[in-house]
């Protein structure tokens, strides 16, 4: 009882504390989930563990500097450049930037669409450009082939990653289609472009932008790196570097600094994984599993439950469905249920990087976020759920 009291604490002690400061949020959020659940000792020991883990430190590190590449950009006018470039209209740029800066595995990737999506959506508001940046982000990556969490969820399940893409197409068009209705929808206006179309400025702010993800995913693949987040930050320095080299104008780095606060998105990252540790040594997930339902209906909802208290998709599809196949063979159609809803409770998460790293970008309160995401993302759940429970009732 006292674990599953301190879950709910530790959740709605983020969701509160995060109107004032995330970083905080999240390791209160962890502390309490730990006292509730693990002895002091082992607080400690994970507390630790995280700050001295090279792979999160040079990720917090990474995650830093890609403010520092929109705020350059922005200053120097490149972003201007790439939005005046990219003729597809208002709606277009600021659902299919996100959607492509998806696709690309490089973790932090929101805070690349982040800007265009700003310079892109002026006179929209932020709470809309929060919503849009993050749900527009995932859509492709629900159902991308070489989407690390798909690939492994599949393999567990023993399924071809191409049937569960089959499979969960179902998902993405609905999710299309909510994302439309619920937030695309409300974007009004048109871009004015004022100057002809320049290939020129819109291949080099293009290109400082897939310069990150383009060596981070070569450098993990050609290079047995000992921490492979070293990739990312080596891809994030060189794209930032590129930006002050290719930059019109004198940058003063240090007002960038001021206006973008790159150390808040360090301490997100460090505060995420501390929180997302203390939850793996805690038995919340197990307690979870545990819950007197059918398996398709257990697994609908505590995978929904896991992808929103961790703000991952691979750890809750590493739990919930060894799970079910003690009980059974995963079939395609359950696993895509079972996989949406861990994905859109992932979505949803206060303690998803990019959740909480765009929130930060926009300054955008988080009750605002789920104010325009949560019924898109609980429409799905339901739909997964209702599904699951007419499957249980026939089979």
């Amino acid at each position: 009882m006292l674990n599953w009291l301190g879950f709910i604490i530790s959740l709605i002690v983020i969701l509160i504390v995060a109107r004032k400061n995330l970083p905080l949020a999240l390791f209160c959020g962890a502390l309490i989930l730990g006292i509730f659940t693990l002895p002091l000792t082992t607080i400690f020991d994970k507390l630790i563990f995280t700050l001295t883990d090279l792979s999160v430190i040079f990720l917090a590190l990474a995650m830093g500097l890609i403010p520092m590449i929109g705020g350059s950009m922005k200053e120097s006018g490149q972003m201007d450049d790439l939005v005046n470039n990219l003729r597809i209209g208002k709606k277009g740029i600021m659902s299919l930037s996100p959607a492509i800066m998806g696709l690309l595995p490089m973790p932090g990737g929101a805070l690349l669409s982040a800007p265009i999506i700003e310079r892109a959506g002026e006179g929209i508001a932020n709470d809309l450009k929060v919503a849009i940046n993050n749900w527009f982000r995932h859509l492709f990556v629900l159902i991308y082939p070489l989407s690390s969490a798909l690939i492994a969820s599949a393999k567990i399940s023993n399924l071809s990653v191409y049937t569960a893409f089959l499979y969960l197409l179902p998902t993405f068009f609905i999710a299309l289609f909510l994302g439309s209705i619920f937030l695309i929808r409300k974007v009004q206006g048109s871009i004015d472009y004022t100057s002809p179309f320049s290939l020129k400025g819109l291949l080099i702010p293009l290109g400082i932008i897939l310069v990150a993800p383009f060596l981070d995913f070569t450098i993990k693949k050609v290079i047995m790196l000992p921490i492979m987040e070293i990739a990312t930050f080596i891809g994030v320095c060189a794209a930032f570097i590129i930006s002050l080299i290719v930059s019109k104008v004198t940058l003063n780095l240090k007002n960038i600094a001021i206006k973008m606060k790159p150390w808040n998105f360090t301490l997100i990252i460090i505060g995420m994984f501390v929180f997302l540790n203390i939850f793996k040594a805690s038995n919340v997930a197990e307690l979870i599993a545990s819950i007197p339902l059918s398996p398709e209906t257990l697994c609908v909802i505590a995978g929904f439950i896991l992808g929103f208290a961790t703000g991952r998709v691979l750890l809750p599809a590493s739990i919930i469905l060894p799970v079910y196949l003690t009980m059974g063979t995963i079939t395609p159609f359950i696993f895509a249920l079972v996989y949406s809803s861990i994905f859109f409770g992932y979505v949803l998460s206060p303690v998803h990087p990019c959740v909480c790293i765009t929130l930060e970008y926009f300054n955008v309160p988080m009750k605002n976020f789920f104010r325009l995401t949560a019924p898109p993302a609980f429409i799905i759940f339901f739909i997964a759920l209702l599904i699951s429970i007419i499957y249980t009732n026939i089979f």
